[in-house]
């Protein structure tokens, strides 16, 4: 199931460069926020990335679904997908949207090494 981690990995990875381009066209009031592939690429590889991570946790020996590592960045997920909202369509304000879309590429960084530490509050 090696390859399951590997789609994982490069969904997280692309999900969040997507974001980040998208927040930048946002900042910059860019059209291409409303072209075709921006509206519905993210939502494609987001589903990849969701799969992915339920598909690891059905995984024997790669994940434990009673560690409190797996709970926190679950929680933290749903934080950046609240963030990544407020972010790209919700806030109402530049000011605003540009602190969403910070904070959620800092939950999206604390997701990450919760995930390589394997620890809910990972430290270096």
């Amino acid at each position: 199931m090696f390859w399951l981690l590997k789609l994982h990995v490069a969904s997280a990875l692309l999900s969040i460069t997507g974001f980040t381009l998208r927040g930048v066209w946002m900042l910059r009031g860019s059209s291409l926020l409303q072209a075709r592939a921006t509206k519905i690429l993210p939502h494609v590889i987001d589903t990849f990335l969701l799969a992915s991570g339920i598909g690891l946790l059905f995984t024997p020996h790669l994940f434990d679904t009673q560690q409190a590592w797996l709970f926190a960045k679950v929680i933290a997920l749903g934080l950046y997908i609240g963030l990544g909202m407020v972010a790209l369509k919700l806030g109402r304000t530049r000011g605003v949207r540009m602190s969403a879309w910070i904070a959620a590429i800092a939950v999206f960084c604390y997701i990450v090494a919760v995930a390589l530490t394997k620890q809910v509050i990972p430290v270096g």
